[in-house]
């Protein structure tokens, strides 16, 4: 735990020790130096309305990496009028939390506020978490949390339900290129070095970032740290950028909502029939470092949930396609993988036997599970013939049309419809069929009693 003091010496958060990093160091500490978050920090936003005028109230800061829910809570511990205690999960257990909880609450009577920022607040667990409740609902603190996870999951409900929630997005790279310019202004930066580089090598390096302004300045200072300054100048150029960083990796974090949300964005662009954006989310995915068979298990669902019989090739392929990624593994089976995500993008598309399962796991629950009608089950001993087992069956292979009258489901469903073939593909076909069976069924009778 920490107390965050209020005094700044400049615009920027400095510090003169050398082994602190460059984005601790030139941490802003007020809104003209804030970069991106302009739907609630921009002029007359509502965060930023209650940040000046110190009329704050419990709440969550959610985003990704690096787009600035550190630095607001900074700012809020520079402009508020109330104590500032900083928690971190890691450091601080049950027994100190209730040791400030008990202080803040002192100070509460004194007519003292106390603003607590926990970073990272979902790697508390729910008895810590649950420490902080109490003092919320007395209004002894004011809580402000931080989190790359969604709330929803990783936060206390009750704890959640007294809390403001303000999404925070990755930066775009426009925002970046716009805080790294004004870093390279900062003559705090890097004291005594001019440091150049061109638009175009701005440009990499905020793209290299993926939207983490954090990541953005921690690469800006190893390009310098691993620069040879000449008259104190240091020339950054792409010879260099390649040899520190290779190639840009991509942010996907396998444990975390990221992947639930990139599997759920290659399922509805092969869904829309839009190959492009599903072989752009598959190797989101690859590259992240995701189990590829993992990937075919959806691509299997896939194949019947969204696709069906409309073309039964699909489910072939992605059974095949998996077998692959178990044989092979990556980055081989890499191919594997996005010739199924293609064609399945491609496929015609019916959603009728997912349906087909909805209606009847309704109809299970909604209506009385009657037994099986008699004359459907084996009677494989005499007495099961004898109370009526197998009676009056019609084996269909023995009628010339290969059908027969006889009713198949209990009565309480009997007249029940599950499974409507739409005309995409091969489920054209099958329609047809149907049809066939239906009208077929409607003009005889194979006189079953």
């Amino acid at each position: 735990m920490k107390k965050t003091t209020k005094s700044q010496p400049s615009l920027f958060a400095t510090d003169t020790k050398a082994n602190m990093p460059l984005a601790s160091r030139l941490r802003p500490t007020d809104f003209d130096h804030f970069v991106g978050q302009a739907h609630l920090v921009g002029e007359g936003k509502f965060l930023r309305e209650m940040i000046e005028k110190d009329q704050l109230s419990s709440m969550i800061f959610w985003g990704p990496p690096g787009v600035g829910k550190t630095t607001l809570a900074e700012i809020i511990a520079k402009k508020t009028r109330s104590h500032f205690v900083t928690f971190s999960a890691v450091m601080n257990g049950i027994k100190e939390i209730r040791e400030i909880m008990n202080e803040a609450e002192q100070n509460r009577q004194l007519g003292e506020h106390t603003i607590v920022f926990i970073d990272e607040i979902h790697r508390f667990n729910k008895a810590q978490q649950d420490a902080f409740l109490p003092y919320v609902e007395k209004g002894s603190i004011i809580l402000i949390g931080a989190t790359t996870e969604n709330p929803s999951f990783e936060v206390n409900s009750a704890l959640l339900s007294r809390s403001k929630v303000f999404v925070l997005k990755q930066l775009a790279t426009d925002d970046i290129k716009t805080l790294l310019q004004k870093v390279l202004a900062e003559p705090t930066a890097f004291p005594n070095i001019q440091v150049q580089l061109s638009d175009a090598l701005l440009n990499r390096l905020a793209v290299f970032s993926n939207g983490d302004a954090r990541s953005a300045l921690n690469t800006l200072e190893m390009l310098v740290l691993n620069s040879d300054a000449q008259n104190g100048v240091v020339q950054i150029d792409d010879e260099l950028f390649d040899t520190l960083l290779g190639q840009k990796v991509g942010y996907y974090d396998k444990n975390g909502e990221e992947h639930y949300n990139i599997i759920s964005a290659l399922h509805k662009s092969m869904r829309n029939s839009d190959p492009d954006s599903a072989i752009y989310w598959l190797g989101r995915m690859i590259d992240g470092g995701e189990d590829p068979v993992y990937i075919a298990r959806r691509l299997i669902r896939f194949a019947s949930e969204d696709i069906g019989l409309a073309d039964n090739s699909a489910l072939n392929l992605a059974v095949n396609v998996m077998q692959a990624c178990r044989y092979i593994g990556l980055p081989e089976c890499d191919v594997h993988l996005t010739q199924c995500v293609i064609y399945l993008s491609l496929a015609p598309k019916s959603n009728a036997s997912y349906k087909a399962r909805i209606a009847v796991q309704k109809d299970i629950k909604q209506t009385l599970n009657g037994p099986v009608p008699l004359h459907l089950r084996n009677a494989t001993t005499k007495l099961m013939k004898e109370v009526g087992y197998g009676k009056n069956y019609q084996l269909a292979h023995f009628y010339d049309d290969k059908l027969t009258t006889m009713p198949t489901r209990p009565e309480s469903v009997a007249d029940h419809v599950y499974y409507v073939p739409t005309e995409e593909g091969n489920e054209a076909k099958i329609k047809v069929r149907l049809e066939y069976i239906k009208q077929w069924k409607a003009k005889h009778d194979t006189g079953f009693e």
